[in-house]
Order: structure tokens, then sequence, then C-alpha cells
């Protein structure tokens, strides 16, 4: 499944490694899902990160390594204003540039939306239950 996930998700993964949220980065590495990423993204992933979490510079380029690595960067060339938080329309943008299958997020507004131009819009929830429904059946 080709997923783009909201900065609050990624941080979730990246910051608590025993939540469910980490569960998505297993996900992503293991090849399960294929995740969308884009430099607009990686910037507010990693500025959250310092800023409200303290990261290191050291644990940043850890994330970065991860992202280089399992990610699929992609570059919206279509500036979308759907949303009231520029943020999230950079998410709606690389979804859409990647012609994603899913965007997961825990943001109301955009999950408020339900989906976006035949993208599904769900919460980790929903996606985590997509994802055990997927490896059971396969």
């Amino acid at each position: 499944m080709k997923v783009t996930f909201d900065t609050n998700i990624l941080v979730s993964a990246f910051e608590f490694p025993n939540g469910r949220a980490a569960l998505v980065l297993l996900n992503i590495r293991s090849e399960r899902d294929l995740m969308f990423i884009s430099h607009p993204i990686i910037k507010e992933l990693l500025r959250v990160l310092a800023d409200k979490f303290g990261r290191t510079e050291v644990e940043l380029e850890a994330v970065r390594a991860f992202i280089q690595q399992f990610g699929h960067l992609v570059a919206p060339t279509e500036n979308l204003h759907v949303l009231a938080d520029e943020p999230d329309n950079r998410v709606l943008e690389c979804a859409v540039t990647a012609n994603a299958d899913v965007i997961v997020t825990g943001d109301r507004q955009m999950l408020a939306l339900g989906s976006f131009r035949n993208i599904r819009i769900a919460t980790l929830a929903e996606y985590l239950e997509d994802v055990d429904n997927l490896f059971i059946s396969r």
C-alpha cells in the first residue's frame, strides 16, 4: 500500500518507540507498505522533533537516515490550499503527487475530509487494522 503519513503520526512514531504509532516504522522497514514523503514534511518532522522534543542533531540524523533508506521522496508541483493548517496541505500535496492509497493522520480537519482526490484519509487505528487484515489474508 502506498502511504503518506501526517507529521503528527511520524513524530509519535519516532518519539515513542513503544507506542502504536511506532508500528508504522516497522511496516515501512519490512516493506509491507511504501512510505511517500516530501521535503516539506521532512522539514516539519525534524523541526518538531528538535523544537518540541529536544532531539539532538545526532538523533535527527538517525531520523533522516531512516527516511532516506525507506522513504520514497516526491516533489509536489501543485500548491494546495484546502485546509487552514498549511503543513496539512503539504501532506495532501505529497499524497496526490505519489498517487497514494491512504493518508494516515490524527488531524481532525483532515480526517473530516474522509478522502481527497480518491485518496482515503484514515486514523492510525484504521490504518493498523487495514495492515493487519492484509497481512492475515496473504
